[in-house]
Order: structure tokens, then sequence, then C-alpha cells
């Protein structure tokens, strides 16, 4: 009995379609990232605009925020990094007003202490 061999084009096409999901993969978690720091940034605005005075509060929320989030999370929640959060969306307020679903999803949303 011979030995089956792949015809080229079909190993040319499977190619084809695991390298269009790897990069439609990538895209989604790009996307998916971006959505998830203006909302961050969303809620931290919100968080500081509730009635506070002083000047400095929106500072000390972010370096105590980006202390417990950078034990659960890692280094990729540092102050610095909360605060370009809160940048973005400062920049972008409108960027995801027209997803319901992102909006809907905040009352579900609860962060250990």
């Amino acid at each position: 009995m011979g030995s089956i061999h792949a015809p080229p084009s079909l190993l040319a096409r499977i190619r084809e379609i695991i390298n269009s999901a790897k990069a439609g993969a990538a895209r989604s978690v790009n996307t998916t990232q971006v959505a998830a720091y203006w909302l961050i940034g969303r809620e931290i605005v919100e968080e500081e605009q509730k009635g506070r005075t002083r000047a400095d509060y929106g500072e000390k929320l972010i370096e105590a925020l980006s202390r417990k989030m950078s034990k659960g999370y890692g280094a990729g929640y540092s102050a610095q990094n909360l605060f370009y959060m809160v940048q973005f969306y400062r920049t972008y307020p409108e960027l995801l007003s027209s997803y319901k679903i992102l909006h809907a999803v905040r009352g579900e949303l609860t962060m250990a202490e």
C-alpha cells in the first residue's frame, strides 16, 4: 500500500484558515482589552466625581486601587497605568456609549476588597 501525501493546495488552505483565526483572535483580544481599559477609566472617574472636594482624592484613589489591583492582576495595574486609563476615558468619553451591554455589565461586576 502506497503512502498518501497531503495535496499542497489543501495544506495551503488549512494554513490560511489557521492564520486567519489567529489574527482574528488577536484583534478580538486587543478590542476587548481597549474596552476594559476605557471601562476602568470610567469607573475611576465616576468614583472621583461622587462629591469629592479634595483635589488630591483622585491621586490617592488611584494609588490605593493600584496596590489592590496589582496584587491580584499584576504590574499592568500600576498607578501610572490606571492614570492612563482615566486619561483615555476622559479623552474619549463617548467611545463605548453605544454599546449597551457594557453598561449593563457594570451592575454585575464586583471587585474583591
